[in-house]
């Protein structure tokens, strides 16, 4: 790998792109960073992400209820128009981000969600993850820079890999409906519950549950 994450923070700033998206146009690209942007460009993620600077107050609130009641999302997902969001694309999207919460259980929507003393003890915890299993003090940096990438990508919804194509951030799937539909598309909020949350009860994953049965939907 010839780039650094300082090269993926510069070329997400520079781009307004996904982190994984702008991880993967440098890998493609072997580090060059003028080619990763072409890359983006070619690839519609630039394109889309120039739509974000415009105003989206329309769009939806939907929901999403699994396991016979085991589960239960609302989340709300923005456009530009009440005519897109009233379109069958749109609504699909919605049903679609609805899925990837009640399978995935995020907790933040994107990376700028998550406060900051939450990932600062994040770090620490994973430091001293590293000093247990007797890294060496100059990659213990390294290691912990990677595995808060893995954090984020757990916790923060547009960071996730899509449940139904892991190959594609949710992000990378929302850009690709701005592209279809032609407008800013923002996932503002969400609300997930899960039956019995915090109450002591019997160890069922309910949300590999939902996972496997949308993997099989496809």
């Amino acid at each position: 790998m010839n780039f650094t994450a300082k090269d993926v923070a510069e070329l997400r700033a520079k781009t307004n792109a996904g982190m994984m998206d702008c991880k993967k146009a440098l890998t493609e690209c072997d580090g060059d960073f003028s080619k990763a942007i072409v890359w983006l460009r070619e690839k519609g993620i630039a394109a889309a992400a120039k739509k974000q600077s415009r105003i989206a107050s329309e769009g939806i609130v939907t929901s999403y209820i699994h396991m016979g009641g085991k589960i239960g999302v609302l989340v709300e997902i923005n456009c530009e128009t009440d005519f897109v969001a009233k379109t069958e694309a749109f609504q699909t999207l919605g049903h679609e981000i609805a899925l990837q919460i009640a399978a995935a259980a995020p907790k933040y929507v994107r990376i700028e969600d998550v406060p900051a003393e939450e990932v600062e003890k994040e770090k620490e915890i994973l430091k001293n993850q590293a000093l247990n299993e007797g890294k060496p003090a100059q990659i213990i940096e390294k290691m912990v820079e990677g595995r808060v990438k893995k954090f984020y990508q757990d916790v923060c919804l547009l960071e996730q890999p899509f449940v139904k194509n892991p190959d594609m951030t949710i992000q990378s799937y929302i850009n690709e409906k701005i592209l279809q539909i032609g407008e800013k598309i923002s996932v503002r909020r969400f609300v997930r519950f899960e039956m019995g949350e915090g109450l002591e009860k019997r160890n069922d994953n309910l949300a590999e549950e939902v996972e496997k049965q949308m993997k099989g939907n496809n």
